[in-house]
């Protein structure tokens, strides 16, 4: 087909396959003159109208590579890619037949990266269904918002996760347990056949959760093509996988840069993926020199961390490693390229867009940059009103490509895309050669190891402790992990100021909300910094 440029000529299609359809996808799309414009320049950005992107992903590469072929590798089994299909089609049949799923629908996950994950996200999108994949260290409170935002009609949940998930109102299904009612158990009387949905390229295939800088969460909506867009842009041009090729990293499979660089990329190119479930820095070397990794995803702090370790010997087998999450300092990638010899793939992505849009690789890096739009994207900087500015001027860094930013019902749509542009919240310069240079994110959020953290939400969580008065959340910048959340506190009268009190907030923190969140970094005062009509002033607060 020859494919839209445009939200004006990109008109969701309909969902096919069933007598009943769920539309609260496509009825809660922002409206199409507050899309970004889209562009699918490049020859394999012509996708058909009708695509099923795990069809495509799955029964594509068994087509071509066949069943036996080495497909995901856990330190305890390897499933080939027949394996995968079968699970993939066994729980698909559970979801239609047991659950009652019909196209449409959506479905939380939630759990560590494991196979059952991948074969749960697959079956989902076979069955015509939209996958909602949640970060395994979510608490309740963060779950119910979430479910609130998406309204999933069914949870596949790894059994070991499902304390924070019971009281959400939800129906669940656990899997990884003993029982008839297991969905392991369920799926094993299936038939491995299935018949995957007909979906268009542009029904909505997954909601992708990102933090607000409000800390109230946003969900990015995202069609069958564009999972496999950002693998025909990124990965084939910059990564450019092979076969043979083994893939591991640390970010979860609810970020999109771990669906991408540990599911969807190494299923297009017919390779094999390597899940930990808690790779921390040692054990991720090990893994690495263990099982021969060849591509490693993973964000600044663990290339840092894995430099500490001073283990070279245990790296050798990687030829590809990419970095995204925070921005790479030139130190940390002329450290591991010496001791190494691998050059780093730096990169910025987002959620909004599902995975990385500028990036550069091999003779074409130029450290401490992030590199130039990837093939199938262009990038500019603009000023406050939208304006392009001239090379070497900071401005606001605006993105365009085969996918972007569509909000399910939410006003900040309105913020993030303007004049057909996605705004990605991050200030930057670009040079002559078309080299984007990063400097500071243009909001609130706090990137520290990768996560996004909203300064609001940490602030209401520390606020419902009985000892605060009010707190104001920052970002302070760490060598180790790029920033740190650090919170200004009033305590009340009589509460001490002292490094038990600091304890225990952050102890609070982590029970409350998931525990990434927590302030590194706690100073206390006896009032916050506010103008006379009673704003926070965070400006002072990163002057002390």
């Amino acid at each position: 087909m020859s494919a839209p440029t445009s939200a004006a000529t990109d008109t969701p299609g309909p969902l096919t396959g069933s007598a009943h359809v769920d539309t609260f996808c496509r009825d809660n799309l922002p409206p199409a003159d507050l899309w970004p414009e889209l562009r699918f320049e490049l020859p394999e950005l012509q996708y058909p109208e009708r695509l099923n992107c795990a069809t495509a992903l799955l029964d594509g590469a068994v087509a071509r590579f066949g069943r036996d072929r080495r497909c995901i590798v856990t330190p305890a089994a390897t499933w080939s890619y027949g394996d995968l299909l079968d699970r993939a089609n066994q729980i698909a049949h559970v979801l239609v037949d047991d659950l009652g799923l019909v196209p449409g629908n959506r479905v939380l996950l939630r759990g560590p990266n494991t196979p059952w994950i991948v074969a749960c996200w697959l079956a989902v999108i076979k069955a015509g269904g939209v996958v909602v994949t949640t970060m395994p260290l979510l608490r309740t409170p963060e779950l119910t918002k979430l479910v609130d935002l998406c309204r999933p009609s069914i949870a596949l949940c790894d059994h070991r996760f499902l304390d924070e998930l019971l009281p959400v109102d939800v129906t669940t299904t656990a899997f990884g347990a003993s029982g008839v009612g297991d969905l392991i158990a369920l799926a094993a009387s299936k038939s491995v056949e299935f018949d995957d949905v007909d979906t268009a390229a542009d029904d909505v295939v997954m909601l992708a959760p990102t933090s607000g800088t409000t800390g109230v969460p946003k969900a990015t909506m995202h069609f069958h093509r564009d999972v496999l867009a950002n693998a025909d842009t990124f990965a084939r041009h910059i990564v450019r996988p092979t076969p043979d090729d083994l893939f591991t990293g640390t970010p979860p499979l609810a970020f999109t840069f771990g669906l991408g660089g540990l599911v969807v990329f190494p299923l297009w190119a017919g390779a094999a993926t390597l899940l930990l479930e808690k790779p921390a820095p040692g054990q991720l070397a090990d893994a690495i020199e263990r099982f021969g990794v060849t591509v490693l995803f993973t964000a600044p702090t663990a290339y840092r961390a894995m430099l500490r370790t001073d283990r070279p010997e245990a790296l050798r087998s990687l030829r590809r490693c990419v970095s995204a999450g925070e921005h790479l300092p030139a130190a940390v990638w002329q450290q591991f390229h010496e001791r190494t010899g691998v050059r780093i793939i730096n990169g910025i992505g987002g959620t909004e867009m599902l995975h990385i849009y500028i990036s550069a690789a091999d003779d074409d890096i130029r450290p401490g940059s992030t590199g130039r739009a990837v093939p199938g994207f262009t990038a500019k900087i603009v000023d406050a009103l939208g304006e392009d500015v001239p090379d070497g001027q900071p401005g606001l860094l605006a993105v365009q490509g085969p996918t972007g930013c569509r909000y399910l019902a939410d006003e900040r749509q309105r913020d993030y895309v303007k004049n057909g542009w996605n705004l990605t919240g991050d200030t930057y310069t670009r040079d002559a050669d078309g080299y984007f240079w990063y400097h500071a994110r243009s909001d609130d959020m706090i990137v520290s190891s990768g996560y996004n953290i909203a300064a609001p939400e940490v602030e209401s969580v520390l606020d419902q402790h009985p000892d605060v008065v009010e707190s104001a959340v920052i970002g302070l910048p760490d060598d180790e992990r790029g920033m740190i959340v650090h919170a200004t506190v009033v305590v009340k009268p009589g509460v001490a100021q002292d490094e038990t009190t600091i304890r225990a907030l952050q102890d609070f923190v982590k029970a409350t909300a998931a525990p990434y969140k927590y302030p590194r970094s706690i100073a206390f005062v006896d009032a916050l910094p506010r103008t006379e009509s009673g704003k926070l002033q965070r400006f002072k607060l990163r002057q002390n």
